[in-house]
């Protein structure tokens, strides 16, 4: 313990040295730390009271009219296909390029890192629009599958990294020693520790495919969520979009789901005596060419073709794609929501990972969960409940960017928790009541030591949802005042006047807003898997 945790104890005991004393200014910040948090998690629920209204509200003959029909059947078999093909190709990607990076001699490995995180900070559509730039005959599921693959791989790639430097070789080099062959040892040994990381990141990555709108409409495959847009535009507040929507959630609650019998409930601790040991780098020999060629072309795909299409378009177009003032509104819009959105979804999320921290329990768990749900909802979905309310109910509000921010926090809410939760966890509690004892009040705590404590992680949080922001697209098409003019919604305009050399520098912008804060995620993921 440091010296001033031994200095903050000390003062919290009575003088005889007994048990630390019950602070009753703690109990009064407990109470509205809840009420705070519990109000937060109902708003969470909109959504999915919405989707249940929807239904209700229609009747059953609506419901069978509307969804059981062939078209919808369709977006139910695309959304299979793409799910069953496109998932475990992500899987594969990552696993192998997470074991080339991690436990293989190659050369330049923290280049190769880097390189397989890339992607993040371009944005899905962008990779649609740099394929089908490149590639124009490239449409339907193959291509919706190949981009897929080459934009979500990052999310199955750093959670299947990190657990691969965590893991204990102890019981890799037990099955060598039983004569087990390096492919039988990674398939019998290294890949079931593996499947905790991997279900988590396929989870993600099923989520983003169901959500996803900018890539499939570009690559003309048809989705729920494409359809839903589609049904949105053509009619304001349309009963066939609310029901699609009320299908798509059914399909999130469905993944979720099988995450969850998949994963199991098995744990893969090291409980064996002494520190773990660092895992040696097995070497390539003949197969060093192989795996420098995968790399290779991987960084051709997922980064080249997407960078050298929006050069080819950039270069063609001249100074004259440049509206310079246009691109600078742009960027400005979207710096502003991206950060304003940031700091607050980390104020909203502050409660729920004040109380994960410091008073775990069911309550808490709970809260936990109704934070976190709204996360895996397709932004289509928080867009079309968040609209029906305002026409409805609070008109005023409808298409403010009040109820934009609103969106974002309830679509990157789990991503501000996360990163709150991991920061408070690491500011000692001690100090808040040495503080609290010394006369300071529960929030004046609260803001002179604790935030400053967990400020890093804060601005980690805001970070992660501002990338978000940054790449969102369908709920700011559909919720954005009139005359916001953000770069995904510029760059989505520009590509459906088949404009693409317009379109490049709203591209480039998007990229260079995000490639520090995908950095940044990159960064603190390296540090968290050597902890």
């Amino acid at each position: 313990m440091t010296q001033a945790q031994l200095s903050a104890a000390s003062l919290l005991h009575d003088p005889v040295g007994r048990a630390p004393l019950r602070l009753r200014p703690q109990r009064r910040l407990f109470s509205p730390v809840v009420m705070a948090a519990l109000l937060v998690s109902l708003v969470s629920l909109v959504p999915l009271g919405f989707v249940m209204w929807v239904a209700v509200d229609a009747g059953w003959d609506t419901v069978v009219r509307l969804v059981f029909r062939a078209r919808v059947g369709e977006f139910l078999l695309n959304t299979l296909l793409l799910e069953l093909l496109a998932v475990p190709l992500c899987i594969a990607l990552a696993v192998t390029l997470a074991w080339i990076t991690e436990r293989s001699d190659l050369p330049g490995t923290a280049l190769w890192r880097a390189v397989a995180v890339a992607p993040l900070a371009i944005p899905a559509f962008v990779h649609s629009y740099g394929w089908i730039s490149a590639v124009p005959s490239l449409h339907g599921l193959p291509g919706a599958v190949l981009v897929s693959v080459l934009a979500y791989s990052p999310f199955l790639y750093l959670p299947v990294a990190a657990q691969l430097r965590r893991l204990d070789p102890a019981l890799e080099n037990a099955a060598a020693s039983l004569g087990k062959t390096p492919a039988a040892i990674f398939a019998l040994v290294v890949l079931p520790q593996l499947r905790l990381a991997i279900c988590g990141g396929a989870l993600l990555v099923g989520l983003h495919l169901l959500a996803e709108y900018g890539l499939f409409a570009m690559i003309r495959f048809d989705t729920f969520a494409t359809a839903i847009v589609d049904q949105f535009q053509s009619s304001y507040n349309s009963p066939v979009a609310n029901l699609l929507g009320g299908v798509l959630v059914l399909c999130c609650i469905g993944l979720l789901a099988l995450e969850a019998i998949i994963r199991g409930r098995e744990r893969y601790a090291r409980v064996g005596s002494g520190a773990a040991k660092t895992a040696s780098r097995h070497r390539l020999g003949r197969g060093m060419p192989m795996a420098l060629g995968f790399v290779i072309l991987f960084a051709a795909l997922a980064l080249g073709v997407p960078l050298l299409t929006v050069v080819r378009w950039l270069w063609s177009g001249g100074l004259a794609v440049w509206p310079v003032a246009e691109v600078g509104t742009a960027f400005g819009q979207t710096l502003a929501l991206a950060f304003g959105g940031g700091i607050l979804a980390a104020v909203i999320a502050a409660p729920a990972a004040w109380l994960a921290v410091r008073a775990p329990g069911r309550l808490q768990r709970v809260i936990e969960a109704c934070h976190f749900y709204v996360g895996s909802l397709p932004g289509v979905v928080v867009a079309l409940a968040l609209v029906t309310i305002t026409v409805r109910i609070m008109l005023p509000l409808y298409q403010t960017y009040a109820t934009l921010l609103i969106a974002y926090v309830l679509l990157f809410l789990p991503r501000a928790v996360t990163a709150l939760r991991a920061s408070l966890a690491q500011a000692p509690v001690e100090l808040e009541w040495a503080a609290m004892a010394l006369g300071r009040s529960p929030w004046q705590t609260i803001w002179q030591v604790t935030a400053r404590l967990a400020a890093p992680g804060i601005a980690a949080g805001i970070a992660l949802v501002a990338l978000g922001i940054t790449n969102e697209l369908t709920a700011t098409l559909m919720l954005s005042p009139n005359g916001t003019r953000t770069l995904a919604t510029q760059f989505w305009i520009k590509t459906s006047e088949l404009d693409y050399a317009a379109a490049a520098p709203y591209a480039l912008m998007m990229i260079v807003l995000s490639l520090p804060l995908s950095l940044l995620l990159y960064t603190r993921a390296q540090r968290a898997s050597v902890r």
